[in-house]
């Protein structure tokens, strides 16, 4: 079995489903959305950030790398074309501001943190959520936790962007969970691939096949649009969308609105921003464009259930 790497278990989480949660981010993701606001776990490997707000300049990082990466005249502050992702630097970073971004963790180990938080979970109707990047790339791994989780009587929840293989997902994952959030990002094809890096008709089928079977009970599906500006966010997308949902009698979607705290991660990793300051990407979703993208989905079905 193919072990992940493990980004972070945040807990305590009120956004991530039901009640009081743990959720667990796994590292790697199959698309290359270019709003990414996870943009640390998009590459399956371990990466090494760099936060400058927390840096004090001590220097002693720099002392210790043996390959010249880390320099106060980089850009990103690491070389990461010198960089060999020894981690030494982080190791001993005394503020944590150079730190690792991915962590191997056993199934035993994962189990062990989360069933900490399990009386939070029965005193609120909440549960554990895998998210990522995208859990559904080690089903195998991923089944073993749900399968524990279950047996422990915990909510289930995965996030995903629907990208997998259907019938592994009905046979490893499907048992084992009780509600699934499936991104919906861009309807028409091409504009998913331009900005998404992958085809969408996968993911659309994917959704298809699960509504029809959530439909005679044992789990619950709810699909989730990001509100990128200027991307998803316009009229004749949602419209799509809602008509697409409409026809399969899905009445109930979740609208994500832009966070542009992610350009700040990217930095973090080294990522090179394309979208200059005043894009409308780095700016926080306004309420009167919220209303109406939800007017969008409740004007075309009056019993249309949209949240956020």
């Amino acid at each position: 079995m193919r072990s992940p790497l493990i980004i972070d278990i945040k807990g305590n989480s009120l956004d991530d489903g039901p009640g009081i949660r743990s959720v667990i981010f796994f590292k790697g993701c199959p698309l290359s959305c270019v709003w990414c606001h996870n943009p640390e776990s998009r590459h399956p490997l371990a990466e090494l950030s760099f936060d400058l707000q927390k840096c004090i300049g001590c220097g002693s990082c720099i002392e210790k790398c043996q390959v010249g990466a880390l320099s106060r005249d980089n850009v990103f502050f690491v070389d990461r074309k010198k960089c060999t992702l020894c981690f030494s630097c982080a190791a001993d970073c005394p503020t944590g501001a150079l730190s690792r971004i991915g962590q191997k963790m056993t199934q035993e180990e994962i189990i062990e943190k989360v069933l900490k938080d399990k009386p939070f979970f029965d005193s609120s109707g909440g549960g554990v959520t895998f998210s990522g990047g995208e859990p559904t790339l080690h089903m195998d791994f991923l089944s073993g936790l749900l399968k524990t989780l279950k047996e422990a009587g915990i909510h289930t929840l995965i996030e995903t962007c629907g990208y997998f293989n259907f019938d592994e997902f009905k046979r490893t994952i499907l048992p084992y969970t009780d509600m699934i959030y499936m991104d919906i990002k861009l309807f028409d094809p091409e504009q998913h691939e331009r900005y998404c890096g992958v085809d969408n008709a996968l993911i659309l089928e994917n959704f298809i096949r699960l509504h029809k079977l959530s439909i005679q009970g044992g789990f619950e599906i709810i699909p989730r649009s990001p509100l990128i500006p200027g991307i998803t966010d316009t009229e004749e997308n949602l419209t799509a969308i809602a008509r697409f949902l409409k026809s399969n009698q899905v009445k109930e979607i979740r609208l994500l609105p832009n966070n542009p705290a992610w350009h700040e991660k990217c930095f973090s990793l080294g990522i090179s921003d394309r979208f200059m300051e005043d894009s409308p990407l780095r700016k926080w979703l306004q309420p009167a464009v919220m209303e109406a993208c939800q007017c969008i989905f409740e004007c075309l079905n009056d019993s249309y259930e949209t949240w956020n």
